[in-house]
């Protein structure tokens, strides 16, 4: 199987070639613009110089069964429209773009060409986080937060504050009927944002502080007398009567606790098998990411 890796940044080296260099079957081609990154990647993985390109035309030429795009987002969409158009089944890491014009043409041209398309919301998969999804979840309430990062409020919110999005949406119980939006933006910057989501018997609030104290993610499901917290996506502390823990073993990887390492097996799998994935439910995260956006910037104005 010839799978693609396209961008050569930290998430693609930290997260996803850890877990692509160990499957066995697979014929792993690197792609970047930037020779020294490849040459310096491609070295210590070992990968042949037959397979490393500069080119997205030289990656193509090669007849990919599959591809990962980890380039930044703004080349998402000319990246992707390319992929789509080859007929290669094309997993994203998140957003699909940061317009979601173009999230939505990307969404319709998979559909139209008969291909698979993926977005990465990993978290989904994150052992902590599914398990959430078994647990009474009457009150919902993630939050991430970073030190002394305000930045511009559609990059923050499409970068970064989706996997918030997406897990509130991941885990809402039910359909969703109301929708708040309130954000901090100061001299263009968005200093922190909160979402909230409700509907009939379930609220859910994520919130994203960029100006916090430390770094750290917080999700807390709660409902029938329980609670479920999972802390930095690592220890899942339940509470009923004494909080009993549950912390990360020292042999588990990075990457199969983040669900980075499920979601690389799924799509591939689905690939093997000739099954064509939909980007739909991932298109409505960035539909709701929009609204987060337009809502923040009216208030600022």
């Amino acid at each position: 199987m010839k799978v693609g890796c396209i961008g050569l940044g930290d998430i693609a080296q930290k997260a996803y070639l850890p877990v692509l260099t160990t499957l066995p079957g697979t014929e792993l081609h690197l792609q970047t613009r930037t020779p020294a990154t490849l040459a310096r990647v491609a070295d210590t993985l070992h990968i042949p110089l037959a397979q490393r390109h500069t080119e997205l035309d030289g990656l193509l030429a090669q007849g990919l069964d599959a591809a990962f795009v980890h380039a930044p987002t703004a080349v998402h969409p000319t990246i992707v429209t390319r992929l789509l158009e080859a007929g290669v089944p094309t997993y994203v890491d998140k957003p699909l773009a940061y317009e979601l014009a173009d999230s939505r043409r990307l969404v319709e041209l998979a559909e139209e060409r008969g291909v698979s398309l993926a977005v990465g919301f990993n978290r989904r998969l994150a052992p902590g986080y599914a398990q959430c999804a078994e647990h009474p979840r009457e009150l919902i309430l993630m939050q991430k937060n970073r030190v002394g990062l305000p930045e511009d409020p559609r990059t923050l919110v499409l970068d970064d504050f989706i996997h918030v999005v997406d897990t509130l949406r991941f885990l809402a119980p039910g359909p969703v009927e109301h929708t708040v939006v309130r954000a901090r933006v100061r001299e263009g910057l968005m200093e922190h944002v909160v979402l909230q989501l409700s509907g009939d018997g379930f609220t859910a609030i994520g919130t994203m502080n960029r100006m916090n104290g430390s770094t750290e993610e917080i999700l807390e499901v709660s409902g029938q007398d329980t609670k479920r917290q999972v802390l930095n996506l690592a220890d899942v502390v339940d509470h009923k009567g004494q909080p009993t823990v549950r912390r990360r073993g020292d042999w588990v990887p990075v990457a199969r606790q983040r669900g980075i390492e499920q979601a690389v097996h799924s799509f591939l799998d689905a690939v093997r098998a000739g099954k064509q994935l939909s980007a739909r439910d991932a298109l409505a995260t960035h539909e709701l990411c929009e609204r987060v956006v337009r809502e923040a910037l009216e208030q600022a104005s």
